[in-house]
């Protein structure tokens, strides 16, 4: 793992991270990699992580710790990740994130900054039910958004502290047109000396 851009994309579930990841993904020529389009491809194909991973999707709860870590280590073990990356969905949970600070810490690499997307939890509900609609996801069902958000803000909200801790959180208003979301991200990754190479 050498050079290049190390990004985090933390936020609710609906605060838009995977449509900002391509839109980052494109702008900086790094993969993004979303623990829940990997999770859902081995879902889809039925494989055995995927089966395991089904349950507790299908609930709104995270996959366990030690199957997302295998994944997502073994993904930016990868060729194309030595050049940068960007993470959507991972980590999680503190033991998430001391698993990828060894990770990265035995490749001489950190993260450069963790991008957080703030959104109102109503807007939010209203995002998925849409999306549910639309591409028919059995976790967009609005009880279990709501617990999912729960789960977000019980597990994963308080890791903002320890990235902020560390200075690397850019705090991101994610509600607004996809373009003006970008802007706002690319103007504060900007002023932090994080441009495209």
């Amino acid at each position: 793992m050498t050079s290049g851009t190390r990004l985090l994309l933390i936020g609710p579930p609906g605060a838009g991270k995977g449509t900002q990841a391509l839109e980052l993904s494109r702008a900086f020529g790094i993969p993004a990699i979303s623990t829940g389009d990997i999770f859902r491809h081995n879902v889809k194909n039925e494989t055995p992580l995927g089966l395991q991973a089904k349950a507790f999707m299908d609930a709104g709860d995270n996959v366990p710790d030690s199957l997302t870590n295998d994944l997502i280590t073994d993904r930016l073990a990868d060729p194309d990740c030595g050049g940068g990356f960007l993470l959507d969905g991972y980590p999680r949970t503190p033991d998430q994130v001391r698993h990828l600070d060894d990770f990265l810490a035995t490749h001489d690499t950190a993260l450069d900054v963790v991008v957080q997307l703030v959104a109102d939890p109503d807007v939010v509900v209203e995002r998925l039910r849409l999306r549910a609609i639309d591409q028919g996801r059995s976790d967009d069902d609005e009880s279990v958004v709501r617990h999912r958000l729960q789960v977000y803000q019980e597990q994963t909200a308080p890791l903002i502290d320890i990235f902020t801790s560390r200075g690397l959180v850019a705090p991101i208003d994610g509600i607004g047109d996809i373009t003006e979301v970008t802007h706002r991200i690319m103007a504060a990754l900007t002023a932090r000396r994080i441009t495209p190479s």
